[in-house]
């Protein structure tokens, strides 16, 4: 176990703020508790998260730190400064172990739970299998579920009781421990010890009954079935901070720093403003600088989600985490550490997450009333009929029925068991539902945002024409272009190489091959010297002829948004080849989907505007609706913008600069062809990486969310409707129990239905 950082004890004297992280809490309530507790302090301003379990906190001056944590403690729950983050190395083995000993904690109660709870249901529910002592097998089963499985609640419940508050947990501790204490009491001092006792169930009420019956199957099953609940949601909040560790792994471990003329890899933490490192090719860059020698195409796509490389010459500003794609850098570095560009961005998704209002459960705003209702019925009941002179055994009998009757099996399930199924199904189709807390924006969004790059459109460059001039045949000049840019790596370049190799089969060898750095390439293939680039590069090899019609098509391709790229030989343009970022053939009608959902689509990119309404128009996106030249730190801006109109807003991206925007919208939808951090920071993850999908994903997260509620009315009502008759003594123990069985197998009967929902697509 770790020991977590102490708190400062100096006082501060100016407004500041702190992040603290939070321990103990179970549900919603919990949050809003700790954050009522701390805005009721002089000068402090309070949000916290349950999703992420921190607490970002304003104070003034006069407030210390260690106030702040008291007053979490006070409260009954833990608080701690964040510990200082791990190097990379330490991170990913975190990653790697799973680094997390609660989740597992949580799952051996869950493993427990469930092997031992079986036996005790089937034993109780199927009167062939009860032999001569099978109650005390069922007992000898239950304790350790109750005592052990179920003992996390039973924690939280002595800690809100100390607190004068109640929660979920609350109902549960004590529904479980009076099922499993009534068993106890019955098996040792009533009659449901004796050898060869049979339990069934009965719709006869006796007010004098009860010592002959026992309920350790309510008492073990509902423990094992609200661990499952706790654990899986448990499961998709440990993702929270993974898009932080996605951004950090992105950057370089080492670098080759220039020391006395030689090259010294020393680790990139230890790299100052002002050393100058070489960056060879293939290499990522260590950090944020400026080349001072060499020349290269940078390609950024890791962090900008942009396909198209940007050529660097000396003085060109480069960023850290970019790939170098080309030739040598030498890179004097500029910022380096949380000033960089990547760290930057990391801040970013941190604070767009923790600025996402936590999606308050169903099940916890209508147990905020429940709970206390029930807690206060039961010992009603419980001292009505002792004053009746109904007697001790028939009045903890109806309290008891009260409370089993009550015990939120079926609003625990109600949850897990439609996400359980709403996610599988989703599984199937590409889609993944990283938890409930997604749901609830799903049906309130108006406006979904989509990326560009890797999401409309495929993210790799290709050709997609040549246009000849006259007299000239397309497939030699593509012969003769495809054989030059076989000797490059520039990605345009290998666009242009493959098409050829595709169209026009085995490319002839060049000689002579010479790269000029943002203009082009020259050689010679079949005894001419052809030229390969940008129309520069044909005017700096002397007078040459350039046909009207290719000026055309030169310039319709660029209006188009594509590269146009020049191929000569002989002082004379023979072609022009278009190289872009190709529309997905499936965007067209993702579109249409989407707006049959009601939702205004936008297309959000770093490109430039033409390039963007190009796409758009081909796409059926309104001219409108189109926000073009927006720099990577600026994608969270727009969201905001989109939000302060008034919009509910969804976004869909794939890049790493996207992650801080999929984090900030009311619902993130990752590509998951994408990056990681992209990935980790999305609520829904499209893992086909088709756009058809983005909208399949929302119609089942709304169908999931509509089972939930469908499935909480029913647990809400069925308890609405059974507790009089418990409280009147009209419904002992024993029907309570099968009451709250039948309303758990509706609930999971109504979940199943989601395995029925069908995509749009087929």
């Amino acid at each position: 176990m770790t020991t977590a950082p102490s708190a400062p004890t100096e006082r501060l004297d100016g407004p500041d703020r702190v992040e603290l992280e939070i321990g103990g809490m179970t549900c919603a309530s919990c949050a809003a508790r700790i954050q009522k507790k701390l805005n009721r302090m002089d000068g402090v301003s309070a949000t916290v998260n349950y999703a992420t379990e921190k607490a970002s906190v304003s104070y003034g001056p006069g407030v210390e730190v260690a106030d702040l944590i008291a007053t979490v403690r006070a409260t009954g729950y833990t608080a701690a400064l964040p510990a200082p983050p791990p190097a990379p190395d330490e991170a990913r083995a975190e990653a790697g172990t799973g680094g997390d000993h609660e989740l597992a904690a949580l799952r051996q109660r869950l493993l427990t739970a469930a092997v031992l709870s079986v036996p005790v249901i089937a034993l109780a529910m199927v009167p062939a299998l009860q032999f001569r002592y099978w109650q005390w097998l069922s007992l000898a089963l239950a304790a350790p579920v109750v005592a052990y499985a179920g003992w996390p609640f039973h924690r939280a419940a002595w800690t809100n009781l100390r607190h004068r508050a109640a929660t979920m947990d609350t109902l549960i501790s004590m529904g479980t421990l009076a099922a499993f204490g009534w068993s106890v009491w019955a098996l040792f001092f009533g009659t449901a010890g004796t050898p060869g006792m049979k339990d069934h169930f009965t719709f006869a009420v006796s007010r004098g009954g009860g010592s002959g019956s026992i309920y350790l199957e309510a008492a073990a099953g509902v423990t094992a079935f609200i661990l499952a609940g706790r654990y899986f949601e448990a499961r998709a909040k440990r993702r929270a901070g993974a898009a932080l560790r996605a951004l950090l792994h992105l950057g370089a471990k080492d670098v080759a720093v220039l020391r006395g003329g030689r090259e010294v890899r020393v680790p990139v933490a230890e790299l100052a403003v002002g050393d100058v490192f070489v960056v060879r090719p293939g290499e990522k860059i260590a950090t944020d600088g400026v080349v001072r020698e060499g020349t290269s195409a940078v390609d950024a796509s890791m962090l900008t989600g942009e396909s198209v490389p940007v050529d660097v010459v000396p003085g060109d500003g480069v960023t850290g985490a970019t790939v170098n794609a080309g030739g040598r850098l030498v890179v004097e570095a500029t910022r380096v550490g949380a000033d960089t560009q990547l760290a930057r961005m990391a801040q970013l998704v941190k604070e767009a997450q923790s600025g996402k209002a936590a999606a308050q459960r169903l099940a916890d705003r209508i147990s905020a009333v429940f709970v206390p209702v029930v807690i206060v019925l039961a010992l009603a009941t419980l001292g009505f009929w002792l004053l009746a002179g109904a007697g001790a055994t028939a009045a903890f009998t109806a309290a008891v029925a009260v409370l089993i009757i009550a015990c939120p099996c079926a609003l625990g399930l109600a949850t897990p068991t439609a996400l359980l199924v709403g996610t599988g199904r989703g599984a199937q189709l590409g889609i993944l539902i990283k938890g409930p807390e997604v749901l609830e924006s799903t049906r309130s969004i108006d406006t979904v945002v989509l990326d560009k790059t890797g999401t409309v459109t495929t993210g790799v460059m290709t050709l997609s024409a040549v246009h000849a001039a006259e007299g000239e045949d397309e497939k030699e000049a593509l012969r003769l272009a495809g054989a030059l840019e076989h000797a490059s790596e520039h990605p345009v370049a290998r666009a242009v190489a493959r098409a050829a190799e595709e169209q026009v089969g085995e490319l002839p060898a060049s000689t002579e091959f010479a790269a000029h750095a943002g203009l082009g390439v020259t050689g010679v293939v079949d005894g001419r010297t052809v030229l390969v680039g940008r129309e520069a590069l044909l005017r700096d090899h002397g007078p040459a002829v350039f046909p009207a019609a290719l000026a055309d098509a030169k310039a319709q391709a660029e209006a188009e948004g594509h590269t146009a790229v020049v191929v000569a030989w002989d002082g004379r343009a023979r072609a022009v080849l278009a190289v872009g970022d190709a529309v997905k053939p499936t965007s067209a009608e993702a579109v249409m989907a989407l707006r049959s959902l009601g939702l205004t689509p936008v297309l959000l990119t770093g490109d430039n505007a033409i390039a963007a309404k190009a796409v758009a128009a081909e796409v059926g996106i309104d001219e409108g609706d189109v926000i073009a030249e927006v720099l990577p730190q600026d994608k969270v801006a727009v969201i905001k913008r989109l939000q302060a109109e008034g919009r509910s807003v969804a976004m869909v991206g794939d890049g790493v600069n996207d992650a801080a925007a999929l984090a900030r919208a009311e619902l993130g939808l990752a590509m998951g062809t994408g990056t990681d951090a992209a990935i980790e920071a999305g609520d829904l993850t499209l893992v086909r990486g088709d756009l058809r999908v983005a909208a399949d994903a929302i119609r089942l997260a709304r169908s999931t969310l509509g089972t939930i509620r469908g499935n909480l009315f029913w647990a809400f009502g069925y308890n609405v409707a059974a507790l009089p008759l418990a409280a009147a003594g009209l419904l002992n123990p024993m029907i309570a129990g099968a009451a709250m069985a039948c309303s758990s197998i509706f609930v999971v009967g109504n979940s199943l239905r989601l395995r029925r929902f069908r995509s749009m697509n087929g």
